[in-house]
């Protein structure tokens, strides 16, 4: 992780409602250079909703988010989002939704083929290009989301719960490869979760949000050096007391 802040978000602030609904509330947090920032907080604390204000879909009420320095006015090219449903086009083959993004960016059928091919045997999924989306796994379809998304080769991936809805044994082997390709490609991160677990696990720190209005609760550093194998670091020590110092942190928040 680079000492140099990637991402700058200073006084963020969104409402909604005409002022009724206070989602966001002068947050202010740097997230480094191929940094994996996850973000934990109680249901409806705004963590997507700073999720898609850093991918610039939803303007800041607020405050200013900056990528490189440069404010965010509208969806940066280097940035991918990785989404909790998968939104994959059931329609499209595998190989056309890994391309789909890079197709919009006006790249060679030549560039765009050498880059799903790459892709898809980098998540795993090498001989299902012809496969559509209803003959893919849970885990196989999010395989695919990530690969659409690092296709584009971005700076910063934004990543919004993208296990939630797969089965604890399907999240525990993603988690696992989602930590071989990001130690590979060596992204910025910003990773949304509810699991504390999924936090410690994948996280270079955990940043906790307050309930609504979301406001940084605290940071907390997590000292589990990279390459990270998920079976090693469950049976430390200092895992079981930050899960602890975690979850304390957020059950002040859940009224």
């Amino acid at each position: 992780m680079s000492a140099r802040a990637k991402i700058q978000v200073e006084h963020a602030s969104r409402v909604f409602l005409g002022g009724a609904v206070v989602a966001l509330d002068r947050i202010t947090l740097d997230i480094y250079e191929n940094e994996i920032a996850c973000i934990v907080g109680p249901s409806g604390c705004g963590k997507t909703t700073l999720l898609r204000c850093l991918d610039g879909l939803v303007p800041l009420s607020g405050g200013a988010i900056k990528i490189d320095g440069q404010p965010v006015t509208g969806p940066p090219k280097n940035v991918a989002m990785v989404f909790q449903h998968f939104g994959l086009f059931p329609w499209k083959t595998v190989h056309a939704n890994t391309a789909y993004g890079i197709k919009l960016a006006g790249l060679s059928e030549q560039e765009i083929a050498a880059r799903v091919a790459r892709t898809l045997k980098l998540v795993g999924l090498e001989g299902f290009e012809k496969a559509y989306p209803y003959q893919l796994s849970g885990g196989m379809q999010q395989r695919v989301g990530l690969a659409r998304a690092l296709a584009t080769d971005p700076e910063i991936l934004l990543m919004d719960e993208p296990f939630a809805s797969l089965d604890a044994q399907t999240r525990e082997i993603l988690q696992e490869e989602t930590l071989r390709i990001l130690e590979e490609e060596r992204k910025t991160i910003i990773f949304i979760t509810h699991s504390i677990d999924e936090a410690l696990l994948l996280g270079d720190r955990v940043v906790v949000l307050t309930a609504r209005p979301g406001r940084v609760k605290e940071i907390l550093t997590v000292p589990f050096p990279r390459p990270r194998r998920p079976s090693a670091v469950r049976i430390v020590p200092e895992f079981g007391e930050l899960r602890s110092r975690l979850w304390d942190l957020l059950r002040q928040e859940i009224h």
